[in-house]
């Protein structure tokens, strides 16, 4: 069994529908899939049913921005209920969050001597319910300043860089509880990528375990490499964490992340599922 446990569709920042994600996943000989769209659930029910005409099973997921010591963390939820009144809420906040900092972002990128505007980040996000910074990159290759997205948040989006601007995040505490009260899991996304492991240390991990019931880290994921994808696995299997695996698949918005790129072990899924249960969500 081939199982994915992080994808994205043009709901958030990957370029795919729901249904074409499902369809390539299918392709790729994949089993499982969960689509974990950024602060969104609006894909799920397409790609479910996309899921069950094609013959791969697709999970409820989300990716929640989230913010610890004053950085970005991401969590994945996974068996969430898509319709708990207090998540929506939070994402809620979160994705006003998103749009709010625009008009700033395009201003600063105008600043920088750049020909932008917010209908052309519009325009790029294509109706997209989380609109954010992939999209400003879009919209960036669009007016041919950037080849592709990655050469767009090193010159200009990334934190520090001319077009960053701050917004809102959930604390990544909070997250979790949330997950959990929605009846899903939750597992910290590509935790020690990023330059994230000097706030992600193992013993606040441990803490996110013992104090608010975390279920698992992804381990196998693009931006770790051997060495931290082998000392990831050695400590969730110490503390007793689901070890995931997973492409980050974004389609055309990130080249390296082909779907299947990484997987997660049946066992894993299993263990996941049951958690999921215990919980009260749908695995």
């Amino acid at each position: 069994m081939r199982i994915d446990l992080h994808t994205h569709s043009r709901v958030s920042d990957g370029t795919d529908t729901p249904t074409s994600l499902v369809l390539k996943a299918s392709q790729a000989g994949l089993d499982v899939i969960a689509l974990t769209d950024h602060d969104s659930f609006g894909g799920v029910l397409e790609a479910q049913e996309a899921g069950r005409r094609i013959g791969v099973k697709v999970i409820a997921g989300i990716e929640i921005s989230t913010q610890h010591a004053g950085r970005s963390v991401h969590l994945l939820g996974y068996g969430c209920n898509p319709l708990d009144r207090a998540l929506n809420e939070e994402l809620g906040r979160i994705r006003v969050g998103r749009t709010e900092r625009l008009p700033g972002m395009v201003q600063a990128l105008v600043d920088s001597g750049l020909d932008i505007t917010i209908d052309d980040v519009f325009d790029a996000a294509g109706g997209a319910p989380a609109v954010g910074r992939p999209h400003v990159a879009d919209a960036l290759v669009a007016k041919g300043y950037v080849p592709d997205r990655d050469a767009a948040f090193r010159d200009w989006l990334a934190e520090g860089r001319p077009g960053y601007v701050h917004r809102y995040a959930c604390p990544l505490e909070t997250a979790i509880d949330l997950v959990h009260a929605a009846g899903g899991a939750a597992v910290l996304a590509h935790p020690w990528g990023r330059g994230n492991r000097d706030i992600l240390p193992a013993p606040y991990i441990e803490s996110l375990l013992r104090d608010h019931g975390l279920e698992g880290i992804e381990v196998d994921h693009p931006d770790h490499d051997d060495d931290t994808r082998s000392l990831l696995f050695e400590m969730g299997g110490r503390l007793g964490l689901i070890r995931t695996g997973s492409s980050d698949y974004h389609g055309l918005g990130k080249k390296n992340n082909p779907l299947g790129a990484n997987l997660t072990r049946p066992s894993a899924l299993k263990d996941l599922q049951a958690r999921i249960r215990q919980r009260g969500g749908v695995a």
